[in-house]
């Protein structure tokens, strides 16, 4: 559905997305993460056609949408950045007029998507007593109109409260079962990718320094729970010995590539220091995130 070869895009001396290559195939909700900075919206920018590539080509569907807007756009909804309406409108008044900025869309087709965002009740509310959530649902109407296959969604949470959270998520879990979309997500919000998506990607400085399956993401690097007479002892020497690559909150090492939890322990009891504890758990998104942004390595499929 989503296809971007050595997209690149530089801004003066600045390079924001950094040869770029990423395939999103159809039917899947798809996590793009990453830091503030690190590319993503400057990415969905150019993919929108909204930002003019460097170098590297964006297809959607097929088409180049540098060199084939109107096709590649066709059946693609997004929520881009902070979405502007007219306040003092309603709801509904707001959807007819943003419509025309694509296609003639019916008023049938209004109803429905209100209906569907669940704004039933609402539609003729001015926009400005709308709550944060309801704007944020206002928003996912207005691209639901054109009956898009694809769906991209940048920071689609960003400013609600939990039960706004709530509301998208469960929305997003509809588009792909019912209306069976692909979805592109770029979110900060790391519990929220990990309970929607399937595959993600992860850039840092403009850069992919992960794609891949998010149950491979989180059984990448071991995770073991460690307990032990000195904690940050045994952290130096096993750093000293290459067996691990990290350690989180006094309690837990990450293991390197290769190395088993017998290895750990006969390392340690051999130094003398005795082991009470240890257990392998599974990472979080979180703990793989975090250690993809200490380290930097690549580690795509």
């Amino acid at each position: 559905m989503i296809e971007l070869r050595s997209l690149t895009k530089q801004f003066g001396p600045r390079r924001a997305v950094d040869d770029l290559t990423l395939t999103v195939p159809a039917g899947e909700i798809f996590g793009l993460l990453g830091h503030n900075g690190a590319g993503k919206s400057t990415a969905i920018g150019m993919m929108l056609g909204q930002v003019w590539p460097t170098s590297g080509e964006a297809k959607i569907g097929g088409f180049d949408v540098a060199r084939q807007r109107r096709q590649a756009l066709q059946s693609v909804g997004a929520i881009f950045e902070s979405p502007a309406f007219y306040d003092y409108l309603s709801g509904y008044r707001n959807l007819e007029i943003l419509s025309h900025y694509t296609a003639p869309t019916s008023r049938r087709r209004i109803a429905e998507v209100i209906d569907w965002v669940g704004l039933t009740g609402r539609e003729a509310s001015k926009v400005k007593t709308y709550s944060h959530g309801m704007r944020a649902r206002l928003a996912l109407a207005q691209a639901l109109l054109p009956q898009p296959k694809l769906m991209i969604l940048d920071e689609p949470g960003d400013g609600l409260d939990p039960e706004g959270l709530h509301e998208i998520r469960q929305t997003i879990l509809r588009l792909h079962r019912e209306l069976g979309m692909t979805i592109l997500l770029s979110s900060h919000l790391l519990t929220e990718v990990e309970q929607l998506c399937t595959r993600i990607a992860v850039l840092k400085e403009g850069r992919l320094v992960f794609e891949g399956h998010l149950a491979e993401a989180k059984s990448r690097q071991n995770l073991v729970r460690l307990r032990v007479s000195d904690f940050p002892a045994a952290v130096e020497l096993l750093r000293r010995e290459r067996l691990i690559l990290d350690s989180r909150d006094g309690k837990h090492v990450i293991l390197a590539a290769g190395t088993g939890t017998d290895q750990v322990v006969r390392r340690l009891v051999e130094q003398g220091m005795p082991v009470f504890e240890v257990a392998a758990e599974e990472m979080t998104l979180e703990d793989f995130y975090l250690s993809l942004m200490k380290s930097g390595r690549k580690a795509a499929n």
